[in-house]
């Protein structure tokens, strides 16, 4: 089982830009899952998907919210998936967390496990 350590995570001007990490225990290489995807999640609101990348790096996933402000990418000599976010806006202003796949919408976070403790990314106006 996989543990992943979110980080980066802080507060900024809208415009602003932030790199988030999340850290795998293990190789994301070798790993048996599909997909890490990164959520985040408001207060009072549903948790949602922001982007998300197959295991071999091949691939990527990006919510209609944020695509052409966000970035997912994969460093497997690192163990780490990183989500470069530019142009930030205060409706990005949520608790962020990464978690793995095995298989399914790579966006829908039914299906998702080994989910990190989150970090907190606050856009002001």
């Amino acid at each position: 089982q996989v543990q992943l350590v979110e980080s980066g995570g802080g507060s900024v001007q809208a415009g602003g830009s932030l790199r988030l990490s999340c850290a795998a225990s293990t190789s994301i290489y070798t790993y048996s899952g599909a997909f890490i995807g990164w959520f985040r999640q408001a207060p009072g609101k549903e948790r949602e998907g922001v982007a998300a990348i197959s295991t071999g790096g091949t691939i990527t996933y990006y919510a209609d919210s944020v695509k052409g402000r966000v970035t997912i990418s994969l460093d497997n000599a690192k163990n780490t998936v990183y989500l470069q976010m530019n142009n930030l806006k205060p409706e990005d202003t949520a608790m962020y967390y990464c978690a793995t796949k095995s298989s399914g919408r790579a966006l829908l976070s039914l299906g998702y496990s080994n989910w990190g403790q989150g970090t907190q990314v606050t856009v002001s106006s």
